[in-house]
């Protein structure tokens, strides 16, 4: 079982997938900060210094200046501005993986139309073309 194992851990496809999700973990954080960071406080400027994730619903409690004022009072709250943010970082991780995959196919292509050298001749084939040389040769 444990031979089993090894081979099924060290098999390049295991690798492989280990490297994309502790490189995807890293791009989720940078895709974070880009949505948080960067592109909604402009949005919120523009909407009047609106923080996106403060916006909620209190199904249960009183009124509350801030989700996290809501969340410490233990407030039951339905976040809808935190879904809309996650919305955006799904936008912007499908967009750059999409532009990812589309690169990819198209270096593929162009490798695959790139012409290839010819094979180079078998020793057989060598053999034969110099037995026919020696024969035009003799005549």
């Amino acid at each position: 079982m444990w031979k089993e194992f090894r081979e099924f851990a060290v098999r390049g496809n295991v690798i492989d997938l280990a490297v994309g999700i502790i490189i995807g973990v890293a791009f989720t954080t940078v895709v974070n900060s880009l949505v948080n960071d960067i592109i909604m406080p402009p949005i919120g400027f523009i909407m009047n210094g609106i923080d996106f994730s403060n916006f909620f619903i209190v199904l249960k409690g009183d009124d509350y200046p801030s989700l996290q004022a809501a969340k410490d009072a233990g407030a039951v709250t339905i976040n809808y501005g935190v879904f809309l943010n996650a919305i955006i970082n799904f936008v912007i991780v499908a967009f750059a993986v999409f532009i990812l995959v589309k690169q990819v196919n198209r270096l593929r292509k162009q490798q695959a139309a790139a012409p290839a050298a010819p094979p180079a001749p078998t020793t057989s084939e060598k053999l034969l073309t110099e037995i026919r040389d020696l024969l035009k040769a003799g005549r």
